[in-house]
């Protein structure tokens, strides 16, 4: 697809207004039923959850340019995930830069989570399990390529996730961000040829940005530890289901202090003892989810993932995704056939899960995706 497109809009709408010598119409407010599949058509399935569906607005605009793709977007507060089981039902390995323009995100992905301020960007990979947290109005600007255009090899490319882009850094980001940012906004009127330039300059622009941010990070300090922070959390993970699981016992079974380790997990923005209960509560509702565990009581998936009591469980799944364990189980098996995978040959369906609109504060974006139709809130 070559043309501009708009949710709900003629693709042909913004070019015979170009045309008339007057601005593209504006993209049409949408409801939270028809953003979540204009979010899904747009990069890939998702998950997404809202506080009030039935009083939530957002709108949502795409533009190609060859092989780069550009939406504009905006929202009330909102949760975007794609999980494992959306990654294994609508596979996609495209690269995303997500920019801020008004509001804040926070942004999880590959061990790491950062905050958005407005007018910076972070880097988004379609191939694994990602989540935006969008806690007030916002608008952004995401810009899609394919893996090869970045040019990043894949250890490079795990660095890139999840880090912050800023304005105010030395680099690339100063000069290249307001290009990106503005250099946009008057191109669904040019002509064929021109698009084709102007997204290969801009995916150019992106790559260098990209390039530029990883080279820093990996010279800077702070992110020479990121592979000692990957051991760990990988070594974690393993260790979810044991109730022992501590700070201390972490930091002796990887040779460091419990000092430094609390500190590798600060330069993530997180905490240690937070950062393993949201993987344990993942884990858990995951597999609270799974068709054929039924007959397994709370209390044996509360064990199982290391929590010391059912009630315990209960109450941090409650505050985390607001449904007690039942209540998501039930919910889960009355909707399995809607989020069973498609079946072969048919287009891939979003699905609509549940997905927490907050975290609670730490202590111390190929081929179009089609989506089914739905959101569901907490």
């Amino acid at each position: 697809m070559t043309g501009s497109s708009r949710t709900g809009a003629s693709p042909t709408a913004p070019r015979r207004a170009a045309a008339l010598g007057m601005p593209p119409a504006p993209a049409p407010v949408l409801g939270a039923v028809d953003w979540q599949p204009a979010l899904s058509r747009a990069f890939a399935r998702v998950e997404v959850s809202v506080r009030d569906a039935a009083a939530w607005t957002g709108s949502f605009a795409t533009t190609r340019l060859g092989s780069l793709q550009i939406s504009d977007q905006t929202s009330g507060p909102v949760a975007v995930l794609r999980d494992p089981a959306s990654v294994t039902a609508d596979p996609c390995r495209n690269i995303v830069a997500w920019l801020q323009l008004d509001g804040t995100a926070r942004v999880f992905q590959d061990g790491r989570s950062v905050e958005l301020p407005p007018h910076s960007l972070t880097f988004l990979d379609l191939s694994r399990p990602f989540k935006f947290v969008l806690p007030q109005p916002q608008r952004a600007r995401t810009l899609m390529v394919p893996r090869s255009v970045i040019g990043l090899e894949e250890g490079a490319l795990r660095r890139l996730t999840a880090t912050l882009v800023s304005p105010a850094d030395e680099g690339a980001g100063a000069l290249l961000l307001p290009l990106l940012a503005d250099a946009c906004l008057d191109l669904p009127g040019a002509s064929f040829p021109v698009r084709e330039q102007a997204g290969r300059a801009l995916a150019d622009l992106l790559a260098t940005l990209a390039a530029d941010h990883v080279a820093r990070t990996v010279s800077d300090g702070r992110s020479a530890a990121q592979p000692l922070f990957e051991r760990i959390t990988a070594s974690v993970e393993d260790s979810l289901g044991d109730p022992d699981l501590s700070p201390q016992a972490i930091a002796d079974r990887h040779g460091v202090s419990l000092r430094y380790l609390h500190q590798l997990f600060q330069r993530q923005g997180d905490t240690v003892g937070g950062w393993i209960r949201r993987r344990r509560l993942e884990a858990a509702r995951l597999e609270l989810a799974r068709p054929g565990t039924t007959r397994r009581t709370i209390s044996a998936v509360a064990t199982h993932w290391g929590f010391i009591s059912a009630s315990h469980f209960s109450r941090a799944f409650r505050d985390a995704y607001g449904m007690s364990p039942n209540q998501w189980r039930a919910e889960q098996a009355s909707t399995a056939a809607q989020c069973s995978p498609p079946a072969a040959g048919s287009p891939p369906r979003a699905a609509l899960r549940l997905a927490p609109v907050a975290d609670p504060p730490p202590r111390g974006p190929g081929a179009p995706h089609t989506p089914g139709p739905g959101v569901k809130g907490p």
